[in-house]
């Protein structure tokens, strides 16, 4: 593997995409990988007929009659990243397309646990009895498991995912499930847990999922030996000091991460008929930074793009451009946003923040270690591709999308914002409440068109219960005749 994927981007440098890792290795290589994929995900057989991607490379922009918007689509919704966001978009774009989506019977596809293609509800097996209605859309909170998605989705699917720096996803994360994670549960205070998180912590115990590397986790992701919970240790080794942290600030150059090049995660390089050759996980200790690189070059090798939460909007132009669809398919309010945090999306940067913040923001990286690794990583392919779309056209495209967002609030909402939810009597627009912050939620404009209701109700419309209009359109609930009287009568 290319020992550049994770270096920093040095202010003001042309670069270009970053070829996915797995596309550089032989065949030979590749199978290798996946027998220690196998090895250490005993849920995944082997999958003979994937086909792992090629490298992204921008093609000629081509006419609109010959652009086929891309339907098949697989989001993964990773938890307190602005998913919420995306997922509303998703809703309204299949909604108005009469698009077949996958649902869970509930909210959720048996999360914690691995997702299962069993737990889709009017998921027929291949092979079972009937024709396989086809799903366009696979896009609820799941752990990603792919052998079971592909069970679902054609392999064909557009994948796609959003990361967030882990530093304000712990902000987040700890105020909504305080009472879910038994650590944070322990924990007085955020500061207080990041302080010393082994005072709180144990891997394994219930809820403490959410607690370390989430990204990690909902990206199905494997756990290095030493962060797996041992028989009788709970408590996995500590941590080495993490070096400080630096981050170049939202307006300044490429938008990359800068660290110090001793946090950098280097492949480990062996040397096979005279070249050198990054060793698969099956000749590496599973413990080294070495495990770090070959669960992204997997992810590389599945997700077409994943987008950067702090930086939403350029991902949105990005996500719009890939599936061939309009900005007005991917403009939207933001969801499930906690009162108290900034509206919107956090901006990447220490600018601004104490010296209390700056320790908290440091401590939390180098407690999810894993997440920082995967938080860079995509930080770094996303803006390579900004290179290759063209930074000038994108200002273009994302002032365009905001205006658009804008003029929709002031038109759509009363205020023209957020609210807070004992401002929301129509429980069809009421957020779900849970955690100790409060999640804002939107209050419909009176005197609209019906027209125009029809799509701010879309654009206002919380996740569950657009999660409930679909699967009562997609299942309409069976009407019972009552028996004539002449029959319950007879014999």
């Amino acid at each position: 593997m290319s020992p550049h994927l994770l270096l920093p981007i040095p202010p003001g440098a042309v670069t270009e995409a970053a070829p996915r890792p797995l596309a550089l290795f032989p065949s030979s290589d590749i199978h290798l990988l996946l027998r220690a994929w196998m090895f250490l995900l005993p849920s995944l057989p082997r999958l003979p007929g994937l086909q792992l991607r090629q490298p992204w490379a921008p093609s000629p922009r081509p006419a609109v009659s010959s652009c086929p918007p891309r339907q098949r689509l697989v989001f993964l919704k990773t938890h307190k990243s602005g998913s919420s966001s995306v997922l509303n978009l998703l809703h309204r774009y299949g909604d108005r397309h009469g698009l077949r989506f996958a649902l869970p019977d509930r909210y959720q596809f048996g999360y914690p646990r691995l997702f299962q293609a069993s737990r889709v509800k009017g998921y027929r097996p291949q092979g079972g009895v009937g024709t396989q209605t086809p799903f366009h859309i696979l896009c609820h909170h799941m752990r990603f498991n792919l052998k079971e998605v592909l069970q679902v989705m054609p392999s064909d699917s557009f994948f796609f995912s959003i990361v967030r720096d882990p530093a304000a996803l712990a902000r987040s994360a700890f105020s909504y499930y305080k009472s879910t994670s038994s650590a944070f549960r322990k924990a007085p205070s955020l500061a207080a847990f990041l302080a010393n998180p082994r005072a709180f912590y144990r891997s394994g115990a219930r809820g403490d999922h959410y607690a370390r590397n989430l990204l990690w986790f909902d990206f199905g992701l494997p756990f290095p030996p030493e962060m797996r919970p041992k028989r009788g240790n709970l408590h996995p080794p500590r941590d080495p000091n993490a070096p400080e942290i630096h981050i170049l600030p939202s307006a300044t150059g490429p938008r990359a991460q800068t660290i110090d090049p001793n946090a950098v995660f280097q492949p480990v390089s062996t040397v096979a008929d005279g070249r050198g050759q990054t060793g698969s996980p099956a000749s590496l200790d599973l413990g080294s930074s070495s495990f770090i690189q070959w669960g992204l070059a997997w992810l590389d090798s599945i997700f077409d793009l994943v987008m950067v939460a702090e930086y939403f909007d350029e991902s949105l132009v990005l996500l719009a451009d890939a599936l061939c669809w309009g900005l007005d398919d991917v403009v939207g309010f933001v969801h499930n946003a906690q009162a108290g945090g900034e509206q919107g999306h956090d901006t990447v940067g220490n600018s601004g923040l104490t010296p209390e913040d700056r320790q908290l923001t440091a401590r939390a990286r180098a407690w999810n270690n894993l997440d920082w690794a995967l938080y860079v990583h995509f930080n770094r392919s996303l803006w390579a591709r900004i290179e290759q779309y063209g930074q000038s056209r994108l200002e273009s495209a994302v002032a365009k999308l905001r205006a658009r967002r804008e003029a929709l609030a002031k038109h759509c909402l009363e205020g023209g914002e957020a609210l807070d939810p004992k401002y929301i009597s129509d429980r069809r627009f009421r957020p779900f409440q849970f955690g100790s912050a409060k999640v804002l939620g939107y209050r419909l404009r009176s005197g609209l068109s019906p027209h125009d209701r029809e799509e701010c109700e879309r654009l206002a419309t919380p996740e569950l219960q657009y999660k409930d209009k679909l699967d009562a359109k997609q299942f309409p609930p069976t009407v019972s005749v009552p028996l004539k009287a002449s029959r319950l009568l007879s014999p």
